[in-house]
């Protein structure tokens, strides 16, 4: 087979040599793809095995990027046996080979992304998708920066008395509270071993882990990264420090949960997607020229996503839980509005100086997958530009009351519909991302919809 003369990913054999000149420790290192799900695949090499994939990639199977949640091959995708299961090539990104904190023995992490034989980008590879609506905008002369929120929360390994998740009691001092300890800095406190350890990780992979807090509701936790001025960068951010509070959280004995609305009784977890729009010379395009005085760019971008919500909505909301999240006055928005300085509504302009002008997008649970976000939304922005779409009223109170919901999914189901039929969707994400990713959601939702769960033995089993 032969060997490319140069990475299409971009990396170097120079960036191998040196990491493994600087840590004579590392023993290992994880190699790690994502796929529809977000959901990290790969292997665990050894040290004497980095540098060759450097050289020439590494084989991995094209089915791996046809997988569900629980790992089993969907057929329906075309990557299975429609190619024979071959074999393709993933190569490093660059920029993050780095060493996993407080791992014994040392070992490292690099991200992958899949192509084919010849170098092109394999179209079902989520960054490959977002990577074409960032050559799209910058085509326009416009590259988009942006950050996520990552929410999340920490867990007891052991369910309680009823067989339901409850918050993982403090890991310094053993201390236990059922309170929602929103914005409470002595709550913190009893977690800071966990947390300093998950921004030691971090740091160690180049990622500005920010602002930590307590939030609404009972072991739930939100950590805040720093803008990137390179909108893969953040949605790398975001895969990797999941994995790293979620190995940080297993060492100190919990459970870091993803799942967008593991208590029922309480809000869910968010991934909000923080998106502004600098041109060539770096001026944010989105900035006003007056506090409060809106220009066409930020209303159009506006206009764009709001136009496409309903049927991009599988996106923001993946899983049969995701849709358990969306519930009036829960902070997870229920209708296509948007504001300013209001948490009600699904787009929120934030409150702060004009220079740092964003739009929040705030439907995407945490358990989406980044990247399909951001490439969704960008193609949002950028379709709100081109047909130059006006957003409609602002919404000054409550969100909540309003019924612009009016044609949006409500349900798993029909967001899967809405996906399918969606020309914008297949054109956000490509026509191979598209059917991959629908294709996947549809055998998950079949695997759900044929399991007997045990709210069907409380309700039926003796009444019936």
């Amino acid at each position: 087979m032969k060997t490319l003369a140069k990475s299409p990913s971009g990396s170097t054999v120079a960036e191998a040599e040196q990491f493994l000149k600087s840590h004579p420790e590392i023993e290992a290192v994880d190699i790690v793809l994502h796929d529809s799900n977000g959901i990290g695949r790969g292997k665990i090499i050894r040290r004497s095995e980095l540098m060759a994939v450097y050289e020439s990639g590494r084989f991995m199977p094209m089915s791996i990027l046809g997988l569900d949640i629980c790992g089993e091959d969907v057929h329906e995708t075309g990557l299975i046996w429609d190619h024979g299961d071959g074999d393709l090539r993933a190569w490093p990104i660059p920029g993050t080979l780095a060493p996993i904190q407080g791992s014994s023995p040392p070992r490292a992490e690099v991200l992958l992304s899949l192509y084919m034989l010849d170098g092109a980008p394999m179209s079902s590879d989520p960054r490959h998708a977002l990577q074409a609506q960032v050559d799209a905008l910058a085509a326009d002369g416009l590259f988009p920066a942006a950050a996520f929120e990552l929410e999340f929360f920490l867990v007891a390994n052991q369910r309680d008395a009823d067989g339901r998740l409850r918050p993982a009691d403090a890991v310094l001092d053993g201390r236990r509270s059922n309170k929602t300890e929103v914005y409470s800095v002595d709550h913190l406190h009893g977690m800071e071993p966990l947390f300093s350890d998950i921004y030691a990780g971090a740091a160690l992979s180049g990622i500005n882990a920010e602002t930590v807090i307590s939030e609404y509701a009972p072991g739930q936790y939100e950590l805040t990264l720093h803008y990137r001025d390179n909108v893969m960068q953040a949605a790398d951010d975001l895969v990797r420090l999941k994995r790293i509070v979620r190995l940080a959280a297993r060492r100190f004995g919990v459970t870091a949960c993803f799942m967008a609305k593991p208590i029922e009784r309480y809000a869910g977890s968010g991934m909000h997607f923080h998106v502004s729009l600098p041109n060539r010379d770096g001026i944010n395009l989105f900035s006003e020229q007056a506090e409060g005085v809106w220009n066409d760019t930020i209303l159009h971008a506006l206009g764009g996503m709001r136009a496409t919500m309903a049927e991009s909505m599988l996106v923001f909301a993946p899983h049969a839980n995701s849709w358990r999240r969306f519930s009036s006055q829960s902070y997870a928005p229920v209708a296509a509005n948007w504001g300013v300085n209001n948490r009600s509504v699904a787009l929120r302009i934030p409150a702060g100086a004009i220079a740092a002008r964003r739009i929040e997008h705030r439907p995407s649970g945490v358990d989406a997958n980044p990247y399909l976000v951001a490439a969704t939304v960008l193609a949002a922005l950028r379709y709100g530009l081109q047909h130059r779409i006006d957003p409609g009223p602002i919404t000054t109170g409550d969100g909540y009351q309003e019924n612009s919901a009016a044609g949006m999914p409500r349900d798993w189901r029909s967001a899967i519909e809405a996906a399918e039929k969606s020309d914008f969707l297949k054109s956000a994400l490509g026509s191979d991302m598209h059917r991959t990713f629908v294709a996947v959601k549809a055998a998950e939702y079949a695997r759900v919809a044929r399991t007997i769960s045990d709210v069907d033995y409380d309700l039926y089993l003796h009444t019936v």
